[in-house]
């Protein structure tokens, strides 16, 4: 049990210094969650390298993949 609180306080605190690196990134998601994912919808995700260089993908939301993120929203009801 000691193992696991220890490991969850370490991720907690990770979150937290995310969260304060990165201030706007919870916002967008609560903004993203707020209005629900739906089928069809489409996540891009571009990855910029320091020298510039880009990687790209996208993929289109399937209801398989809706259904994944419900059960993983059940696993931390409070994200």
């Amino acid at each position: 049990m000691e193992n696991n609180m220890g490991h969850m306080l370490k991720i907690m605190a990770a979150w937290n210094k995310f969260k304060s690196n990165h201030p706007k990134f919870p916002a967008f998601m609560k903004a993203v969650q707020k209005r629900g994912f739906k089928e069809d919808m489409i996540i891009e995700v571009i990855i910029t390298e320091p020298d510039g260089e880009k990687i790209e993908t996208s993929l289109k939301l399937t209801q398989s993949d809706i259904d994944l993120m419900a059960e993983l929203k059940k696993i931390n009801p409070n994200s």
